[in-house]
């Protein structure tokens, strides 16, 4: 997966808050915080559809925007490419799951046998 950026993340975030796609303008509102032009936002959202995270569809003159890629699928992807730098693997794995919740790993020991 190509990296993202923290303004990256942020417009995925609101897109996948919606269960509809969204107007650019809309996007924009809901970072309101960040102070935003609508261009940088449009900017985004076209870096995003090159990567493949973001389809548009026609609304009128404008467009709506919709991510393709589930937040679960999108994170999974981020754990993947990171363990796939570490030199030592093994160490990797033993490191993320020491630091994981009792809760979590049950449910990767779930996981493990459903599949094993």
């Amino acid at each position: 997966m190509t990296p993202t950026g923290q303004l990256e993340r942020a417009v995925l975030s609101v897109l996948w808050g919606s269960t509809d796609p969204l107007p650019a303008k809309d996007i924009l509102g809901a970072l309101a915080e960040r102070d935003l032009a609508i261009t940088t936002v449009l900017t985004v959202l076209e870096r995003l559809g090159r990567k493949g995270l973001v389809s548009r569809e026609r609304d009128g003159r404008a467009h709506r925007y919709r991510a393709m890629i589930s937040r679960a699928d999108y994170v999974a992807d981020l754990m993947l490419e990171a363990l796939g730098q570490a030199p030592d693997r093994d160490a990797a794995l033993t490191r993320f799951l020491g630091g994981v919740s009792p809760h979590d790993t049950e449910h990767l020991r779930r996981e493990l046998r459903r599949d094993g």
